[in-house]
């Protein structure tokens, strides 16, 4: 990966909010970190772990506590607000009330950065607002009433007003939350080749876990007391960083597949074997599921247990004491299964 240029950083960052005239929430002190223009980051952790707060205090929507956080080599804090709508573009999880918009009209807000709350579109302008459409692959829907777009279709708009805006650094919040599963990946998707092919720095909060680790370019992991944990998503998966992410002892991080899963509560013990990783995933997690424990490398302590093998989808073979069945099925094999209970 070429070397990136960190757009935004922040040093020995503190934030939280005020509570009444003088009182002081403070949610994570001493935090350093960086984004950079061309990666897409993903920002994950548990419910209040403070990743709104951390958005809206890189988002100048309320101020940081102590620290500093520079941007395009400024302080953020003595950035105007016009000076801020050029540089940070900001798409929330809010349903907003903009039905009686066409797709083509909201883009084209966008723009008031640049022409003023009553400007008029130039000819520049009007082709900003086009290939911002283009890019977020809505461009079929320009003259469609917001009002009558899918989630997933209105979250394409969303994304497209920001790129209108043309902003170096965009955040968003929860992006994917009211999405169906081809609607979050399109989006995730979308984010990642924009943040790549137009050099723009994403930054968003999301609780779509699997989506993040495949198309993320570095997380940031949010824990509540332990502050934040950056990095490239691969070093963080395999140096176990993303199996403390939640404080769970019953919740287990699978490196292998990317996902988090339950603590298997197993009741009984049966020893697996299968003609590939493929089969033998989805055998042990039906086994699982079902309260067995299993042990996946026999050796003479398992003699005395049952012992499956799966050779395809459709050839399982099941030894015990009792003698040999074979099954066809996985539901058949765990209504046998049931019956030797």
């Amino acid at each position: 990966m070429e070397s990136t240029t960190a757009i935004l950083s922040a040093q020995a960052l503190s934030i939280g909010y005020r509570t009444g005239h003088h009182g002081v929430k403070q949610i994570h002190h001493n935090l350093s970190f960086a984004l950079h223009r061309g990666e897409l980051t993903c920002l994950l952790g548990a419910n209040g772990s403070g990743k709104s707060t951390l958005l809206r205090t890189l988002a100048a929507a309320q101020p940081p506590l102590a620290g500093t956080i520079t941007l395009e080599g400024r302080d953020l804090s003595t950035l105007s607000e016009r000076e801020l709508s050029r540089l940070i573009g900001v798409v929330l999880t809010d349903k907003t009330q903009t039905g009686g918009l066409t797709v083509y009209e909201m883009v084209s807000l966008g723009r008031q950065p640049h022409t003023g709350f009553f400007g008029r579109l130039d000819r520049h302008d009007r082709q900003v607002v086009d290939e911002a459409i283009e890019a977020a692959g809505i461009a079929h829907k320009a003259d469609t009433y917001m009002a009558q777009l899918s989630d997933g279709e209105k979250q394409k708009a969303m994304i497209a007003k920001v790129l209108a805006q043309e902003c170096p650094l965009v955040i968003l919040d929860e992006p994917t939350a009211f999405l169906d599963a081809v609607s979050r990946i399109e989006t995730m998707t979308l984010l990642h080749r924009i943040a790549t092919t137009q050099h723009k720095a994403i930054l968003l909060s999301t609780h779509d876990i699997e989506q993040a680790l495949v198309l993320a370019d570095r997380l940031w992991l949010l824990r509540k007391g332990q502050g934040l944990c950056s990095g490239v998503t691969e070093d963080l998966i395999l140096n176990g960083d993303l199996d403390t992410l939640f404080d769970r002892r019953d919740i287990c991080f699978d490196r292998a597949h990317g996902s988090y899963y339950p603590s298997v509560q197993w009741e009984k013990e049966i020893v697996v074997e299968a003609s590939d990783e493929t089969l033998l995933h989805w055998t042990v997690n039906a086994l699982n599921r079902n309260s067995y424990g299993c042990r996946i490398a026999p050796d003479e302590d398992t003699s005395s247990l049952p012992r499956l093998t799966v050779s395809d989808a459709h050839t399982l073979t099941l030894r015990t004491a009792a003698g040999v069945q074979p099954f066809t099925t996985f539901d058949a094999l765990i209504e046998g299964l049931k019956k030797q209970d």
